[in-house]
């Protein structure tokens, strides 16, 4: 059979706010040009993002109502402790509020002014807090990362040499550890391989520099090592997991990606040492060790999701219906990165408007047209969210200037997609239409959550 089905029932609807043109135009006005200013009721379709806005299944809600509140020594956090002990397989355990106060605590307990943090390519917030202890978050991601049109099975590896003449070059008591994100999410949802990883390790324990995993999507890199690399054809997307983490030292989690969480996250580790320090931030701002800014319920749903997420049919339904996005998206001829990821689909901002120079945020200006002209929210990744700017003023882009429709799980169906290919393979045939933008208010770190535009 070609049509793509959900492995789930509808049970429970939530009402979509229509609006018109007129209106859009207004509201985006009203927001500054800046999608993530909206009313989230104001959006028709919310592709923003994949964190946290995803649907939880009748076993997370049934085990929310078994959810243990007490402060200390809580059922919930053993039954969580288990279950992310079961697939990581690291010594220790510490949940947290979210992805980025996982960064936050590691960063605060070991990286320090003057390190260098190697990785494939890192996230906005991890890139922040990198910055924030004072050093340096470099991208190693391999040449054809870089490229949206390369047809490489893992455009997310890491590139192994450049690692480490990294690691020689700035000697590694400077290297803390080097953190490879699976999937990389700012290259465009690309796999890494588990060769690569293999790779990476080696490189890793010469110089006595611990290897971890931004693990926010790791159930579909696990699916896309499946479907793309030789000899894991015949392996479980649990085994194939369990074997990536093996390689790694530690990893911190988003668990409100692939563990279908509304909130949460994880630090994963086998340094004592490192447990030690972090447990003793994470007292002093998150909570205790046994809940971690989380409630009882939420680790009783979090725990059920990470199990969840690793079920066959549901991970190739979802590289499927993220696919079928994508495949025909390219059949419109809309300038898309290559292969398509996991979790979303990337449009290439700079090649859809053509007619603006990276001054004007083409990446961004799109997004923007995308919710006036369709009623959909989406996020850049790009100029305004890498954008730097050096000390004469003059400013430094980065290499991809994309456009991330990211996909919530279990949440829209194929109409809502289609809708999507409809009006954006439109949009695109009026594309000389779509205005740039420029800066009104930049925020000195993470400007694209809160700043303001306004037209060229």
């Amino acid at each position: 059979m070609k049509t793509i089905i959900e492995p789930f029932r509808i049970k429970v609807v939530e009402p979509i706010r229509m609006t018109t043109l007129a209106q859009r135009a207004a509201l985006i006005r009203e927001a500054g040009f800046n999608p993530f200013r909206l009313k989230a009721e104001d959006v028709l379709i919310d592709l923003l993002t994949d964190s946290g806005t995803g649907a939880m299944s009748t076993h997370q809600w049934a085990g929310i109502m078994e959810g243990d509140e007490s402060y200390a020594g809580a059922r919930s956090f053993f039954r969580f402790e288990r279950a992310v002990r079961g697939i990581f397989g690291h010594r220790f355990v510490i949940p947290t509020h979210q992805g980025r106060a996982s960064e936050r605590l590691l960063c605060r307990a070991v990286v320090k002014p003057g390190h260098v943090v190697p990785g494939n390519t890192h996230f906005d917030t991890t890139r922040a807090n990198i910055e924030d202890a004072g050093a340096e978050a470099r991208d190693l991601v391999i040449a054809e990362g870089r490229d949206p049109d390369a047809e490489h099975p893992f455009k997310g590896n890491i590139d192994v040499e450049a690692l480490e003449e990294c690691i020689r070059g700035v000697g590694p008591g400077r290297v803390p550890f080097v953190l490879v994100t699976v999937t990389n999410n700012s290259g465009g949802g690309q796999p890494v391989s588990m060769a690569n990883l293999r790779a990476a390790r080696t490189v890793c324990e010469r110089f006595h520099v611990p290897l971890l995993l931004d693990a926010a999507r790791f159930a579909e890199n696990a699916f896309f090592i499946k479907l793309r690399e030789p000899g894991y054809a015949d392996k479980t997307p649990a085994a194939i997991a369990r074997e990536m983490f093996a390689l790694s030292d530690g990893a911190l989690m988003s668990m409100k990606k692939d563990a279908f969480g509304n909130i949460g996250g994880v630090i994963s580790l086998n340094s004592e040492a490192w447990w030690e320090q972090i447990r003793t931030l994470l007292i002093l701002t998150e909570g205790f060790p046994t809940y971690g800014g989380l409630a009882g319920r939420d680790l009783e749903a979090l725990a059920i999701g990470i199990e969840e997420i690793l079920d066959e049919e549901y991970l190739r339904y979802r590289i499927a219906s993220t696919e079928y996005l994508g495949r025909h998206l390219q059949a419109c001829g809309v300038p898309l990165v290559r292969p398509f990821g996991g979790h979303a689909i990337y449009l290439n901002g700079r090649r859809f408007c053509e007619h603006l120079d990276d001054g004007a945020f083409p990446g961004w200006s799109l997004s923007v047209a995308l919710y006036e002209h369709l009623g959909v929210r989406a996020c850049e990744i790009g100029n305004v969210m890498f954008g730097r700017q050096d000390d004469s003023g003059a400013w430094r882009w980065p290499a991809l200037d994309l456009v991330r429709l990211a996909i919530p799980r279990r949440t829209y169906t194929q109409s809502h997609m289609d809708y999507v290919i409809e009006g954006i393979d439109e949009l695109h045939r009026q594309r000389k239409s779509i205005h740039g933008l420029r800066f009104v208010h930049r925020p000195a770190v993470l400007p694209h959550f809160t700043a303001t535009f306004e037209p060229v």
